[in-house]
C-alpha cells in the first residue's frame, strides 16, 4: 500500500478514535485479581477514586462500581451498542426486565432506540486465581428514522447466553421478538456508509492498551 494513502497514524488508547456512524469504541483489558465473597476484587481499594476509577492502578479498574467492577444502572437512547467479550464475564440487567450473564466469546447487540436503562457489571467469580477481563464495545449512531424504535437486547455466541428473559435463575427461553429497525436490519445503509468514505484513518497499537 502506498504510504501517501495513510493520512494519520494514531496510537490506540482508551477509547479508540472513531468516525460516523461509530460514536464510541473502547477496549477493556483488566487484569483483575482473585475475587472475594461479594464478586469484587480480593484486594485493597485504597488509592482509587471509587465511583470514577479509570486510572488503571495495578492493571485494573473499578470504573463506576463501588464493590463489583463495572457500570451500574445508566441510560442510553438513540444508538446501538455491540459488546464482544473475549475473556471474563458481564452481568447485564435492564429496564426491559432482561438479566443475563455472558462472556467467553459472546456478543451482545443492544438497540437503545427510544430509551433503555441497563447495568453492566464484571463479576469476579474465581476466588482462587486472577479474573482477567477483555472486551470490546462499539456504539453505533442509529439513522434518524430509527432513533425512536423500541429498545431490545440480544446475545449470541459460544455460551449462547439468552438475553430477553431472566437467565440467572434457569428458565425456558421464550421466542424472542424480531430486532427493530436499525443497522442490523438495514444492510444497504451499511454499504452506503462504508463505500467511498471522505477520508481514511489507520490506527496502530503502540503497546498494550488498558
Amino acid at each position: 500500500m502506498p504510504l501517501d494513502t495513510i493520512l494519520d497514524i494514531t496510537p490506540l488508547g482508551f477509547p479508540w478514535p472513531t468516525m460516523d456512524p461509530f460514536l464510541f469504541c473502547v477496549y477493556h483489558d483488566d487484569r483483575y485479581p482473585k475475587g472475594n465473597a461479594a464478586m469484587g476484587p480480593d484486594a485493597s481499594l485504597a488509592g482509587r477514586e471509587i465511583g470514577q476509577d479509570f486510572a488503571g492502578k495495578d492493571g485494573w479498574r473499578m470504573y463506576h462500581g463501588a464493590q463489583v467492577p463495572g457500570f451500574p444502572s445508566h441510560p442510553h437512547r438513540g444508538f446501538e451498542t455491540v459488546t464482544i467479550v473475549r475473556r471474563g464475564l458481564i452481568d447485564h440487567a435492564d429496564s426491559l426486565g432482561a438479566a443475563a450473564r455472558f462472556g467467553g466469546g459472546d456478543v451482545q447487540w443492544l438497540t437503545a432506540g427510544r430509551g433503555i436503562v441497563h447495568s453492566e457489571m464484571f463479576p469476579l467469580l474465581d476466588r482462587a486465581q486472577p479474573n482477567p477481563l477483555e472486551l470490546f464495545q462499539i456504539w453505533l449512531n442509529l439513522p434518524a428514522r430509527d432513533k425512536m424504535v423500541a429498545p431490545i437486547s440480544r446475545c449470541s455466541g459460544p455460551t449462547k447466553s439468552p438475553i430477553g428473559y431472566s437467565a440467572m435463575p434457569a428458565a425456558a427461553p421464550p421466542k424472542l421478538p424480531a430486532p427493530p429497525a436499525g443497522w442490523v436490519t438495514r444492510p444497504h445503509l451499511r454499504r452506503r456508509q462504508i463505500r467511498d468514505p471522505p477520508s481514511w484513518r489507520r490506527t496502530w497499537p503502540s503497546g498494550p492498551s488498558r
